[in-house]
């Protein structure tokens, strides 16, 4: 029998992976804060919630996907939350990008009830939460996991387990320091091009095919070249994760400059105002101190 799933949280990633839970034919309740996102997908098969206590008194496999390590905590153990209404036997699964720390101790929590935890983080952005091509990394137990891999299947393409409760969250702290340090490469280079006067277009089609070709470069400098800020991700959620990412590099006496030097650049953004804005915007803090204006030019393929 196909597990019940509940979904709290439809924000840009939520809501259409949500969507594709109802495409693979799962029985799907959801809340959000916002009621009308609920009732959009309410219109499209899905029973809604009056809250995450309610989600998860209708599922066997409750997912939480929303934005910060409070917010999954008052999410799960708060008023109204998972935590009152959850059943013995069920499996709470956080896709949100929060604490390790904070993962285990909720896991802690719902142990105490019986319930089994997995921390799920995600990545590929708002176009791999709608074409169902996430990476899911995932700590917790084995056979927790592999109960819910018809779940993660029906939203992502790559799953792997990582290691017990945590271990997804801290493997998805390593992906957000190696998408930081790429969209700084990538301005890095869309800055230099542009103040040398060759054509931008054509250089990022000669570099993107070769040794220095990367998702970044493919994804978010044509998007660039359009002045196209619009967010997949946006800039106050990367600072979000840099910030967690340092936080746990401290505690481990870690030097990490890269991190570090990118985390700054994205503040700078943060107190222009531009938290809301997509995560390729990293570009604009190198042209405020260079004072240069990254655009295409149409001569590329």
């Amino acid at each position: 029998m196909a597990e019940r799933v509940g979904l709290i949280g439809l924000g840009i990633m939520g809501k259409p992976m949500a969507r594709n839970l109802l495409r693979a034919g799962f029985s799907l309740t959801v809340f959000n804060r916002t009621r009308g996102k609920s009732d959009e997908l309410a219109g499209e098969g899905a029973s809604v919630g009056a809250s995450p206590a309610e989600v998860a008194r209708m599922s066997d496999v409750i997912i939480t996907i929303v934005t910060n390590s409070p917010d999954v905590e008052q999410v799960a153990l708060g008023e109204k939350g998972v935590i009152e209404g959850v059943q013995k036997g069920a499996v709470l699964v956080d896709m949100s990008t929060i604490s390790p720390d904070v993962t285990r101790t909720i896991g802690g929590r719902m142990a105490e009830r019986g319930v089994a935890m997995l921390d799920a983080p995600v990545s590929g952005g708002e176009r791999g939460a709608i074409d169902g091509t996430l990476s899911i990394m995932v700590g917790g137990e084995a056979q927790d996991f592999e109960r819910c891999r018809p779940v993660f299947e029906a939203m992502g393409k790559k799953l792997v387990h990582c290691g017990p409760l945590g271990a997804g969250q801290t493997v998805k702290l390593c992906n957000q320091i190696v998408v930081g340090l790429n969209n700084l490469a990538m301005s890095e280079c869309l800055v230099f091009a542009a103040a040398s006067g060759i054509s931008v277009d054509r250089m990022l089609e000669a570099v993107s095919a070769g040794a220095a070709g990367s998702w970044a470069l493919s994804n978010l400098a044509p998007k660039l070249l359009k002045r196209d800020f619009s967010p997949g991700f946006k800039v106050g959620l990367q600072q979000k994760d840099l910030r967690l990412a340092l936080e746990a590099a401290d505690h481990m006496h870690l030097s990490l400059p890269g991190l570090a030097l990118t985390h700054q650049l994205y503040s700078s953004l943060e107190r222009r105002g531009l938290a809301d804005e997509g995560n390729q915007a990293l570009v604009r803090a190198l042209e405020y101190l260079s004072d240069v204006t990254i655009r295409g030019d149409g001569l590329g393929a």
